[in-house]
């Protein structure tokens, strides 16, 4: 019994967890969700433009895509954080002054949108050719059939996925704390890991874990809420075994031609 009971007093010390709360509510979730929808936005963005340079035709727009994803795809998290975070350090010095934020916001857009490219161009690309055959037909051109029909399909089938690299976003928010953060600039992690060097139990950190779990948790039922309402609109608010023929019957099926 006693690996258990140093397991519990080590992570389940509930005033150790008591004393780390405040500071967690206040500082330190308001700062990883700074971090992580502001990367998220960024890289959305960047990963938008990566994915229509990764199917154009120009293979100049096409081969500098492919090269950028490769190697933020491969490089660690980590990694890209020192490179960007600290390689830049003289220049977000002269522009924003001792506060790495941006830089780390910077880096973590980077990595985001390596990723969420990838994730836009296979929604793209998994869209029907006939769907922009139809809109070019309708007098659309290519840009307009791409921003009116393509792409806001390709979005929609793809956004678990996007909502994934969220989360993942949330969590590599944690390593921000590698260019160094003062006490208000602290995320969940850091605080946890301050309080366990403080007072020589890793509560803090459990609670911290407590905190991502309940950002991401959450995060992930709703949007497989929103993917099933997109996919059957008003049906999936029933159950699946409750969605009989009848359900999906055309108004005016049953019981004749309802004329």
């Amino acid at each position: 019994m006693d690996p258990l009971r140093t397991l519990w007093e080590t992570f389940f010390d509930w005033e150790s967890m008591r004393e780390a709360l405040p500071e967690m509510l206040t500082v330190g979730l308001t700062n990883t969700l700074i971090l992580a929808v502001s990367a998220a936005l960024l890289g959305s963005v960047l990963g938008m433009l990566l994915a229509i340079a990764g199917i154009s035709r120009t293979r100049w727009l096409r081969w500098p895509a492919r090269v950028y994803t490769d190697v933020f795809r491969g490089l660690p998290a980590a990694a890209t954080i020192l490179l960007i975070g600290v390689g830049l350090a003289p220049l977000g010095m002269q522009v924003w002054g001792p506060n790495p934020y941006p830089l780390g916001i910077l880096a973590l857009s980077l990595i985001a949108a390596a990723y969420i490219g990838e994730i836009f161009r296979s929604g793209i690309q998994s869209v029907e050719a006939a769907q922009l055959e139809g809109a070019r037909a309708l007098g659309f051109s290519w840009g307009e059939a791409m921003r009116m029909v393509i792409i806001p399909q390709g979005v929609r089938r793809v956004l678990p996925a996007w909502v994934n690299q969220l989360i993942a976003l949330i969590k590599d928010s944690s390593l921000v704390y590698f260019l160094g953060l003062v006490a208000s600039q602290r995320e969940l992690f850091r605080i946890g890991q301050d309080y366990a060097a403080t007072t020589g139990n890793e509560s803090a950190l459990l609670l911290a874990g407590l905190f991502y779990l309940a950002l991401t948790v959450p995060l992930t039922h709703v949007v497989n809420a929103i993917d099933a309402r997109l996919r059957h609109g008003r049906l999936a608010t029933q159950p699946p075994d409750e969605i009989d023929d009848a359900d999906l019957a055309l108004p005016g099926a049953a019981g004749g031609s309802g004329r």
